[in-house]
């Protein structure tokens, strides 16, 4: 029997008395590893430097990356509900791992478009793979806390740049004695990039190949004890029933909700991928930032922080009060942020602080719970392949939010002499964005039952 056999999913099944709690772990290994996408910027310049290029040329590595995630796990999708977790954990590391390794190759050489082949498309296949791999499995062993079991994994995807940020700035302060990485405009050499890139290849394989040996799926009869599965029928816009991904992506509320995640993200990536001179715009007077280089890059890793914890608490807090409702918050409440931001953000860095973590945080958190809205909408059967499609949102937005807010902002001037109203245009703009995605989310109506499987899919896919 060969590695992939053993990986499928008619191997993986847990056996008696496995522990449920060993699979956010699992899944947790995947998404801290992968999350490192979010991290880009610490070599940033160092690219620039490296390979005489133009910040837009070094950027378009991350936007191949996050637009191949969205669209590897579209079309990935259902091959992943139907080989199985851990092998696609294997198929997603191996990307991921060699991606990395092919980069690594171009840094040596000199040629840019192999880091583009490497971490932009191979890497992004890593990336949608490994992002949806253990959703469906995590819904599964957690019925009756599905909100809380992917935010737990959804979460490390949010700290992965945490982790990875401090690491590659020692470690390219190790492979190059000339790097300071407590110096913003310091570059590293060619050599210590090679060097990082191919540590965090093999590094991140090993890792991800612990969720692969503890990732497990629960046999068809298993129920958490203590759960009755008809309490799921008391509550509104979740189903008992089964919807496939060719069926749910013929359903309006599908779409809706595409709509909602696109929104969601939009408002909130905008501000990601600006937070560091944004902060510092803010707070200029007659030409000067009262905030540092060095406390702009902390404001980044505080975000991150709100980021991160968003994941797993809003995520948690929607098992309570609903999917839909915690929508309502995030895009109803976002509005009034934003407001608050485009109009009182600049009185005072605490207030700025605040107002933009909070919405880092409905970012995040909208992330991490729209996989137990899918779950409610069409079942378990295929969800993690429904999500994978779903996630082409993010790739939309991934490209949306930036545009938006760098428009406005080459508009306004040039970086380094914008003040805070440059930015009202771009917040107002995201003010509409989430008022359109709040009226989406209200638009939102259970699955019609002709859209639903009328027979056991699991049995029926098994007879075929």
């Amino acid at each position: 029997m060969s590695l992939l056999t053993r990986l499928d999913r008619e191997h993986s099944v847990a056996p008696p008395g496995f522990s449920r709690w060993l699979i956010p772990p699992a899944a947790l290994s995947v998404h801290l590893c992968i999350g490192q996408v979010y991290a880009t910027s610490v070599y940033k310049n160092s690219f620039v430097s490296h390979f005489d290029a133009s910040q837009t040329a070094i950027g378009i590595i991350f936007s191949i990356a996050i637009v191949m995630l969205g669209l590897s796990a579209a079309v990935g999708g259902t091959w992943v509900e139907r080989n199985g977790p851990r092998k696609a954990m294997f198929v997603s590391a191996s990307f991921w791992a060699v991606g990395f390794l092919v980069s690594a190759l171009g840094i040596s050489t000199s040629q840019l478009w192999l880091v583009y082949l490497g971490y932009g498309v191979l890497g992004g296949i890593g990336l949608g793979i490994g992002y949806i791999s253990p959703v469906s499995t995590l819904i599964k062993w957690f019925p009756d806390r599905p909100g809380l079991a992917t935010g737990l994994a959804i979460m490390g995807f949010g700290g992965g740049a945490l982790i990875a940020s401090p690491l590659s700035r020692q470690l390219l302060s190790f492979y190059d004695d000339s790097y300071d990485p407590n110096v913003a405009t310091s570059v590293a050499s060619g050599g210590s990039l090679v060097a990082l890139f191919l540590t965090l290849g093999i590094a991140y394989f090993v890792i991800m190949m612990f969720g692969v040996a503890n990732m497990r799926v629960p046999a068809d009869d298993w129920r958490p004890d203590g759960w009755d599965p008809a309490s799921v029928k008391a509550k509104p816009l979740v189903t008992t029933a089964s919807v496939s991904a060719a069926n749910a992506i013929r359903t309006r509320s599908f779409w809706l909700l595409w709509v909602v995640l696109f929104c969601n993200v939009t408002a909130g990536i905008g501000i990601l991928e600006q937070a560091s001179p944004m902060i510092q715009d803010f707070f200029r007077t007659d030409g000067v930032s009262t905030v540092a280089v060095a406390a702009a890059g902390g404001f980044v890793g505080v975000l991150s922080l709100f980021n991160m914890a968003g994941r797993f608490a809003w995520s948690s807090t929607s098992d309570v009060i609903g999917r839909k409702p915690i929508y309502m918050v995030y895009l109803g409440v976002g509005v009034v942020l934003y407001l608050l931001l485009a109009t009182v953000g600049d009185a005072a860095t605490w207030l700025f602080v605040i107002l933009a973590g909070v919405i880092l945080s409905f970012y995040g958190g909208g992330f991490a719970t729209v996989p137990a809205y899918l779950r409610d909408l069409f079942g378990t059967y295929q969800v993690g392949a429904i999500h994978g499609r779903l996630l082409t949102a993010w790739s939309a937005a991934g490209v949306a939010g930036p545009l938006i807010i760098n428009g406005f902002l080459d508009a306004e001037g040039k970086p380094g002499t914008l003040t805070s109203s440059a930015y009202q245009p771009a917040l107002f703009t995201m003010v509409g964005v989430l008022v359109i995605g709040f009226v989406a989310n209200l638009l939102i109506r259970p699955v019609p039952e002709h859209y639903h499987e009328p027979a056991k899919p699991l049995e029926k896919e098994a007879a075929a």
